[in-house]
């Protein structure tokens, strides 16, 4: 785990705001215009790829927004109004606190015990979503608003507040919300990391009919609610979403947008996230209803898979209790999910008390995903080449306390990582 000493200090910015009372500035002229308020110039298109269809969608975009409970969003009138397009997904959870955990496993079937928001480099023998997806030649990317350039891999970046000229430069990017940039299988890849683009990157990929088939979206950390609140999120929807709808590079008859929350508000309750499924793709004879399914961050994995027959991760995405594919896709293609009441459902608001790699009171290795497992796309498991498959969770030691090791012991737990 690296933690710079910078970081420290840059989180005392956010806390500077913390008095000021936020107005929303639409951050480009459109949604599809670029701007000199996200710095990083555009790096020119993606190369446009073959589509490979889904069986029933072709297109799937995740938009990331951030801490918010879900009466909350569900009393705003841009959510009250996307409502009545959309399938409400009222029984969708996160999968812990804080932020970043979230967004780990959102693309790579586990969070590792990870409880913090800290700076972390996630082994290149551990795959992702991403893997899945190249493994089938579907095209993605990922879209982080006010990341400076384009694989950008710093912890921040401080760039001039937009929305108050007279104010001190202002962080509106953070790593932690960036999934594909904690994962060194993605990061290590030259081809992979120029997938990681800004919004500049985003206005020009949908001019040029260039958008991939794959897309993870974060807005930045006053857009996406997490230094202010529901309200100013919802203003960045209203300005920035419909634009988006109606452009057929963006949203066309093929394409499912899944809009939702990284965690609740409140840790005392369950992670209960307002979400929503959108988009051009969503039968007509869905939209304003709800799915009472239970579902997590998971589920978009295993969506994903059931729609283009994908290999799975062997990871949380085959637990089904926790993966149910969504129901209109799951109807197509076959897919059983497990039905839950209430009373039987994951907490999945609790933090740091989770075995795992990245948890240093309770430290295991990683591990080779579960061999035998068959995911939701009837295949078996992906496994990175480099990743000791022998290594399972049945071998691995007990969780160690890693505050009460010394240095020797350190070390050797550092050599045994290097093998797995």
């Amino acid at each position: 785990m690296l933690l710079p000493s910078l970081v420290l200090l840059v989180a005392l910015v956010p806390a500077a705001f913390a008095a000021q009372a936020f107005q929303f500035v639409p951050p480009a002229l459109t949604p599809l215009s670029t701007s000199t308020n996200y710095t990083g110039a555009n790096n020119n298109t993606l190369s446009k790829q073959d589509v490979i269809p889904g069986l029933v969608f072709d297109r799937f975009i995740y938009i990331f927004l951030e801490n918010t409970d879900y009466n909350d969003a569900a009393s705003t009138a841009a959510f009250m109004n996307l409502t009545q397009q959309s399938i409400l997904l009222s029984q969708y959870f996160s999968l812990t606190h804080p932020s970043e955990p979230n967004y780990a496993g959102a693309i790579g079937g586990d969070f590792w015990g990870m409880g913090d928001d800290d700076f972390y480099n996630i082994p290149a023998n551990i795959s992702t979503v991403i893997d899945l997806l190249e493994d089938k030649n579907i095209s993605w990317a990922c879209y982080q608003e006010n990341m400076p350039s384009d694989g950008y891999q710093g912890f921040n970046f401080v760039s001039p507040n937009y929305l108050n000229a007279s104010a001190p430069d202002y962080t509106f990017y953070m790593r932690k919300h960036n999934p594909a940039i904690l994962y060194d299988s993605i990061v290590s890849v030259p081809s992979r990391l120029a997938r990681i683009r800004n919004f500049n990157d985003l206005a020009a990929d949908v001019n040029a009919s260039a958008i991939p088939q794959w897309l993870f979206i974060t807005p930045n950390m006053v857009n996406d609610g997490h230094d202010t609140d529901v309200d100013f999120a919802s203003e960045w929807l209203m300005y920035w979403l419909p634009t988006m709808l109606n452009d057929p590079n963006f949203n066309d008859d093929r394409t499912i947008i899944v809009l939702t929350f990284d965690e609740n508000e409140t840790s005392e309750i369950n992670n209960n996230v307002y979400t929503l499924v959108l988009g051009g793709g969503l039968p007509a004879n869905l939209r304003n209803t709800t799915d009472d399914f239970y579902y997590t961050h998971y589920s978009s994995i295993s969506t994903v898979e059931a729609n283009w027959g994908l290999k799975s991760l062997g990871r949380q995405d085959t637990n089904k209790t926790v993966s149910n594919v969504f129901s209109f896709v799951a109807n197509v293609t076959g897919y059983t999910n497990v039905e839950l009441t209430p009373d039987q459902y994951p907490l999945t608001n609790l933090t740091t008390v989770f075995n795992g790699p990245l948890n240093p009171d309770q430290y295991v290795p990683f591990t080779a995903p579960n061999m035998s497992a068959v995911g939701a796309g009837g295949q078996g498991v992906f496994v990175a080449p480099s990743l000791n498959t022998s290594f399972t969770a049945a071998l691995a030691p007990a969780p160690v306390n890693l505050t009460a090791m010394n240095l020797t012991q350190l070390r050797e737990c550092a050599e045994l990582v290097k093998h797995l």
